[in-house]
C-alpha cells in the first residue's frame, strides 16, 4: 500500500448543519467518528487509497441532522453511502461494495478456501460484538475471554499476522472492535485481552502500524468514557 497522507478531518455536522448536495456527482461517506461500524468504511476507503474519491461527511450521533434521515437515508444510522445516484448501508455490505467497486488493492484473496473463510468470519463478526456486550453485565472474563480465544484460535489458520495472511476485509471488519474493547475491558475489568494471547497482540501491533487504519482511530479516554455511560449504568 502506497503511504497515506495525512487527511484533515472535517467537523461533524449536527443539527445546525446545512444539508451537502445530493447526488451531484460527489460519492459521500457518511459517517461518525465514534462510531465502530462506520470505522470499517473509512478503514477500507484509506486502504484503497480512496481519499478523493469518497468524501467523508461525518455526523453528531447526539445532535444529527434532521434532514439525514428524511432526505439521505432513513434508517438514520451509519455508515451510508452516497454513490452512483443512491444511498446504501450496512457496513459489511459496505466493506464489500467499496472493495468491489472502487480502484485501489482488492482486500479478498482469489483462493477459494480463503473465500470461503471470510465469511465465515465476517458472518461471525456480529456474534462476536453481541457476545462481547453482554459479557459486561456477566462473567466478563470467561465470557469475553471465549470471544478473543476465537479470534486467537481464527489468525492460526494461515501463516502471517492477519486472518487470511494477508490483509483483508475480515480483519477490518474485526479492527474497529478489538481497539474499543481492549481499552475499555483493561480500564474498566482489568482484562488484558492479549494476555496467553499471541497471534492476537501480533494483529493488534501490526494493524497499529497501519496509516490507513491509524488515522481512524477514536480517542482512547473517550471511548473508556462513553462505555463507562452507556454499559456500566448499572452500578
Amino acid at each position: 500500500m502506497a503511504a497515506l497522507r495525512e487527511e484533515v478531518l472535517p467537523p461533524s455536522l449536527d443539527a445546525t448543519a446545512e444539508q451537502p448536495p445530493l447526488f451531484d456527482g460527489t460519492t459521500r461517506l457518511y459517517t461518525a467518528y465514534i462510531c465502530p461500524y462506520a470505522q470499517r468504511v473509512w478503514i477500507i476507503r484509506n486502504y484503497k487509497g480512496l481519499q478523493d474519491k469518497i468524501k467523508l461527511v461525518p455526523l453528531n450521533l447526539y445532535n444529527r441532522p434532521d434532514w439525514y434521515k428524511e432526505k439521505v437515508y432513513p434508517l438514520n444510522k451509519v455508515p451510508s453511502l452516497e454513490h452512483n445516484g443512491k444511498v446504501i448501508g450496512e457496513s459489511l455490505d459496505l466493506i464489500k461494495y467499496v472493495d468491489g467497486n472502487f480502484e485501489g488493492p482488492s482486500l479478498l484473496p482469489d483462493d477459494p478456501a480463503k473465500r470461503e473463510y471470510a465469511e465465515e468470519l465476517l458472518s461471525y463478526s456480529d456474534t462476536f460484538v453481541s457476545s462481547i456486550i453482554s459479557s459486561f453485565k456477566g462473567d466478563t472474563a470467561k465470557e469475553a475471554g471465549a470471544q478473543f480465544d476465537y479470534l486467537e484460535n481464527a489468525l492460526q489458520k494461515f501463516d502471517g499476522p492477519f486472518f487470511l495472511g494477508e490483509i483483508s476485509q475480515v480483519d477490518i471488519a474485526y479492527v474497529p472492535f478489538v481497539e474499543r474493547y481492549q481499552v475499555f475491558l483493561f480500564e474498566a475489568f482489568k482484562i488484558d485481552i492479549t494476555e496467553g494471547r499471541p497471534k492476537l497482540a501480533a494483529w493488534i501491533e501490526e494493524f497499529n502500524k497501519n496509516d490507513a487504519y491509524k488515522q481512524t482511530k477514536y480517542d482512547p479516554k473517550a471511548i473508556v468514557e462513553h462505555y463507562k455511560k452507556r454499559f456500566l449504568i448499572w452500578e
